[in-house]
């Protein structure tokens, strides 16, 4: 991480202009459950492949590094409003110390 970045003021979860939430890493082999700061996002995603169309949420939460060493595809995310999503990948850093998980939703 760059000495000159603080991705605890980054990570915010004030009113005040704080953009991230706090959510609950969830692991499939029974360890304890951790609380961690992030980003949520579900951006939209619409591909055409000849005439068949696909219409898809993308979630991901963008968290420090340091606070996702051990997870993996199969654990699962809890935010506040009770959603669950389940970890489909590793960890994808990316070179600041933070790093992403991509999610798909657990119904």
């Amino acid at each position: 991480m760059p000495s000159w970045e603080n991705l605890d003021v980054f990570l915010q979860t004030d009113s005040v202009g704080g953009f991230a939430v706090t959510a609950t890493l969830q692991f499939e082999d029974g360890a304890d459950d951790k609380s961690i700061t992030g980003i949520f996002d579900e951006p939209y995603l619409n591909a055409q492949l000849g005439e068949y169309e696909v219409d898809d949420a993308q979630p991901r939460f963008t968290c420090k590094s340091a606070d996702v060493v051990g997870v993996k595809r199969g654990d699962f995310l809890l935010l506040k409003d009770g959603r669950k999503f389940y970890v489909m990948t590793y960890p994808q850093q990316d070179g600041t110390g933070l790093s992403i998980l991509k999610l798909e939703i657990n119904e």
